[in-house]
């Protein structure tokens, strides 16, 4: 002969268990808005945002070139100032900085932790920083 268990009991365990695992599992950490999900959407965004910057500078450059014609120095100037706006937002990016004023990490979101940290995280930083 066999105990079965009645199915109140069952239900009972089942609800325990939901309970703890609620109590016990941190929540899922959702990457903020406009941040990658992941390795392939950081190196889409990575590229857009050296693309983005030397084709505004590029176009800018041109434009101003043809207005005022003075070929090819403005388009060369632009395209450099692009290039340089584009690796400043590539760092800002992988150094998780996003739009925060400054050179200084996103604000902590509402976990304690920051919106997105890729590479060392702010504990190693501040360790290396004291010693």
């Amino acid at each position: 002969m066999s105990h079965q268990p009645s199915p109140g009991s069952l239900q009972d365990l089942d609800e325990r268990l939901r309970r703890l695992r609620a109590e016990t599992e941190p929540p899922e950490a959702k990457p903020a808005f406009g941040e990658p999900a992941n390795g392939l959407g950081m190196a889409f965004m990575v590229a857009a945002h050296l693309v983005s910057g030397l084709a505004v500078g590029a176009g800018i450059g041109y434009l101003l070139d043809r207005g005022l014609g003075t070929k090819p120095w403005l388009l060369v100037t632009f395209f450099l100032l692009g290039a340089a706006a584009g690796g400043t937002n590539v760092y800002r990016t992988i150094k998780g900085y996003g739009m925060a004023v400054g050179y200084h990490p996103a604000p902590a979101d509402e976990h304690g932790g920051h919106e997105r940290r890729k590479g060392p995280t702010a504990d190693n930083e501040k360790k290396t920083e004291r010693g």
